[in-house]
């Protein structure tokens, strides 16, 4: 294992965080400065541990696949540490685990917070937490590669164990390239939704911390009642589509721009079971509402088109009291937690992608009863899945729920009900930052213990990094000599 350029590529990325925390530092000052002292420490700290990994100078560029995999959990884990210092340095969090836990769930872009008075906290406090979701988003070191396309080595090893997905498809030869073009679609999404923001009348903070929490499917707001805190049908209609939006694989949208094809860009058949879900839901969760009497048919619709593209997408704003639900609803926005976006989005879940092989595998073995002697292909756009392929989705949702399981187990020991708990453990791992039970809009993860919020920011990193670069770095035989 190369050592020396993993820590040296840690380095670079601590850099670019420290560089990242300017921006609030920036807004604290033009708020007043009440927390600037906090980001003025953070970043002095982090600077210093960027500048002390980027001392080291490695003997070869090379990056095998244990080095990717090591770069991103650490690098993850190292951002989400110092990321936690301005919370808790400001005095947003009281103790340095639930400062890490705010960290971690805005990097992982899953929103949940320990945080029980949000609107009290300071204006640069919240602001880098919406920004760290959107550098989480698309991915920190994804963003490296496109400010620093000059790393060398094999960096799609990187983006590989990075990327939200089974897959992951270099738009052009080179991989700095790729990430160029991934985070200039992200950013333009991001450009379009803050301007139609401030033009509906949003002010330019609102529009700003929105748009971060929208673009990286976090979901953690400055307002306590979240979008629902705006009263406003444009804003709500806007956030729902470009949750959409940003749960739709970004490689869609680099067909789009270099086919000019709007045919080419519906063909995908993981768009269309994705908006075939969303609207799905959103009818089966508007009648129930309506049969249940909770609302009349234009705002169930309303409110269930809006929770329905927050929960699918992992971002978890909420302009509902979701608790106040039938059974129904919440199990199949519980339903879809687990599912989630599309692969290649900033999305969390296991993925439209992994849905979709599941229904053409169970289709291919009632095929294969019908008709024993025939040879029945899984394939995804044309693609062919090989074996190989189908043990990887099969073993990631082995793991996942086996982590669930786990996560349950453990939090469990805490004193809050099953819903809760459950609900708990499936929203951090799906980074979707609304639950049911105590942690339902207007709860907070504050009911959890220290044990418990580190327990769940693992499941958090864990989910955001497709599970196995996290467990791998857990295994002995990951670090054997005589596997390097």
């Amino acid at each position: 294992m190369n050592y020396r350029l993993i820590a040296k590529t840690l380095g670079t990325v601590l850099f670019i965080i420290a560089i990242a925390m300017i921006f609030p530092l920036i807004v604290s000052f033009i708020y007043g400065g009440e927390d600037a002292k906090s980001f003025i420490i953070s970043i002095a700290i982090t600077l210093s541990v960027s500048a002390l990994l980027l001392l080291i100078k490695p003997k070869n560029n090379q990056i095998y696949v244990r080095d990717g995999m090591a770069i991103v959990a650490f690098s993850w884990i190292l951002v989400s540490l110092l990321g936690a210092l301005p919370v808790y340095i400001s005095g947003t969090s009281q103790s340095f685990i639930s400062a890490f836990f705010e960290s971690v769930s805005a990097f992982s872009g899953t929103g949940a917070s320990t945080i029980s008075n949000i609107e009290a906290c300071s204006k640069g406090v919240l602001f880098w937490l919406a920004l760290a979701q959107w550098l989480g988003g698309m991915g920190v070191l994804v963003l490296m590669l496109a400010l620093l396309p000059a790393v060398r080595g094999s960096t799609l090893h990187i983006m590989s164990a990075e990327a939200s997905g089974p897959s992951t498809e270099k738009l052009v030869p080179k991989i700095g390239e790729t990430a160029k073009i991934l985070y200039t679609i992200y950013f333009a999404l991001s450009a379009v939704q803050v301007l139609i923001l401030l033009i509906g009348g949003v002010n330019w903070y609102d529009a700003l911390t929105v748009t971060f929490s929208t673009a990286g499917t976090g979901g953690f707001t400055t307002k306590a009642a979240s979008i629902g805190s705006f009263n406003s049908l444009f804003v709500e209609i806007v956030v729902a589509i470009f949750m959409l939006l940003f749960g739709i694989n970004f490689s869609l949208y680099f067909i789009f721009l270099t086919k000019k094809s709007i045919k080419e860009f519906f063909k995908d058949e993981e768009l269309r079971l994705f908006l075939s879900v969303t609207l799905f839901s959103t009818l089966v969760i508007t009648i129930d509402n309506i049969i249940a009497s909770i609302y009349n048919f234009a705002d169930s619709l309303r409110y269930s088109f809006f929770q329905v593209s927050s929960v699918i997408t992992s971002t978890g704003f909420f302009t509902a009291n979701i608790g106040e639900w039938k059974d129904t609803s919440q199990f199949i926005l519980l339903f879809l937690m687990i599912i989630g976006a599309s692969a290649g989005s900033t999305g969390g879940g296991t993925k439209m992608i992994r849905l979709l092989v599941l229904i053409k595998t169970v289709k291919r073995e009632f095929l294969k009863i019908i008709h024993p002697k025939s040879v029945q292909t899984i394939k995804v756009n044309g693609k062919a899945f090989d074996n190989n392929s189908l043990n990887k989705i099969y073993a990631y949702y082995f793991a996942y729920f086996l982590l669930i399981g786990a996560g349950t187990i453990l939090v469990s020991f805490d004193t809050q009900d099953f819903v809760t708990t459950f609900s708990a453990v499936v929203q951090a791992i799906g980074n979707t930052g609304i639950g049911l039970g105590n942690v339902a809009p207007g709860g907070s993860f504050a009911v959890f213990n220290p044990f418990n919020q580190m327990v769940l920011s693992f499941l958090m990193i864990a989910g955001r990094l497709e599970i196995f670069p996290l467990l791998l770095m857990l295994t002995p035989s990951f670090w054997s000599k005589s596997n390097m």
